[in-house]
């Protein structure tokens, strides 16, 4: 009876060794934080789009939300007094900012 209390008191304290060896790989991600395109930014892009039409690129899987990252395959179009970059995914229209390729808006 005692070696099996020894086992399970092993397992137990195994199980709580690879827990605590997992938990240490945890990577916290911080919300990403509303940025506010200016009205006549969005203005801005939504006339460039209509004078030069971009091609959507579909992308299955990719959640078009604030945040997400959007992959290096995908190329990001420079709009005049813009400091953000336009791409078109999934046939909707994202604001991107170039230096860490999220989105930070998606244009209706």
């Amino acid at each position: 009876m005692k070696y099996y209390l020894s086992s399970a008191a092993a397992a137990i304290i195994l199980m709580g060794g690879i827990g605590a060896a997992l938990a240490e790989d945890v990577v916290v991600v911080q919300p990403a934080q509303r940025i506010v395109v200016q009205p006549e930014q969005e203005t801005v892009v939504r006339q460039y789009i209509k004078k030069q039409p971009l091609a959507s690129v579909n992308l299955l899987g990719l959640e078009l939300k604030l945040g997400s990252p959007v992959p290096d395959k995908v190329e990001l179009r420079e709009v005049p007094n813009v400091k953000y970059r336009v791409a078109v995914i999934n046939d909707q229209t994202v604001l991107v900012d170039p230096e860490t390729r999220q989105i930070v808006e998606v244009l209706n």
